[in-house]
């Protein structure tokens, strides 16, 4: 869980209000070249604002396009879907129209299994394909979740969080913003113990692995089960980090992202 805050982009970018009657994509990032669009999806409890340390440095060449999911940042009154399945329906029926340009689909944690599932589906449906999937620190679909955390009472949920930095002390002096936070965190996290498929899904594009490699939560061996649903190509990358290493290194992150996409 991380707090959102507004970021201003980078000079070279600018925040583009097109597609305003979609909710669906909050803070776009377009620079004066953009080739591609990298539809961004949030970890457990996060929003479009998660990435704003990304927008401080976008690429120059790739537009950010982050995903705003129902029940969360302006969009908190809309309620979640029940399962995993028909969130990620939701969302391709909600950028459908962003798919008409190059794309690639980068998630990050529970928005990790969200993007396979919406890339899988993308397929399934005959719309374009993603010139690539990222996935990042994530277990891969078909692996079993080591531990149900989403049952937990609000202190187990807490003193989970705390211990990979997922929880910034100072937000127990809000306790009306805890408990809706916790409350995000927690309808996000039983969607994501509950989705499992029952092998391997292939994806038809490229699939690129990446993880923090302190990260206390997802390992660089759990991070390899993914090779299994890229029969298109793969590549597996750990950058310097925790839970949370796109966002406290995203400069070096994007370079990533942006090369893997050249």
């Amino acid at each position: 869980m991380r707090t959102d805050a507004a970021a201003r982009p980078h000079s070279s970018a600018q925040t583009s209000t097109r597609g305003q009657d979609s909710p669906w994509i909050v803070g776009r990032v377009t620079p004066p070249s953009a080739r591609l669009r990298l539809i961004c999806l949030p970890q457990a409890g996060g929003s479009a604002g998660s990435f704003a340390p990304w927008r401080l440095a976008p690429p120059s060449d790739v537009e950010l396009a982050t995903v705003e999911l129902p029940g969360r940042g302006v969009r908190s009154a809309e309620p979640l879907p029940d399962t995993l399945e028909a969130l990620a329906d939701a969302v391709l029926d909600g950028v459908a129209a962003e798919l008409r340009t190059p794309y690639a689909v980068f998630g990050h944690s529970f928005g990790a299994l969200l993007a396979h599932r919406i890339t899988v589906r993308a397929g399934e449906r005959g719309l374009p394909s993603p010139r690539a999937l990222f996935v990042s620190a994530s277990r891969a679909p078909h692996i079993p979740v080591p531990a149900r955390i989403a049952d937990r009472d609000d202190e187990g949920l807490l003193r989970w969080l705390a211990g990979f930095g997922g929880f910034p002390p100072e937000l127990r002096a809000y306790p009306a913003y805890l408990s809706y936070a916790l409350r995000t965190v927690r309808r996000d996290l039983a969607l994501t113990e509950r989705y499992l498929t029952d092998g391997p899904v292939p994806v038809d594009c490229p699939v690129h692995i990446l993880g923090g490699s302190d990260d206390p939560l997802v390992s660089a061996d759990q991070l390899a089960h993914w090779r299994a649903c890229a029969p298109a190509g793969h590549s597996l990358r750990q950058l310097p980090g925790g839970h949370d290493y796109l966002f406290t290194g995203a400069p070096a992150v994007l370079d990533v992202i942006t090369a893997a996409l050249r």
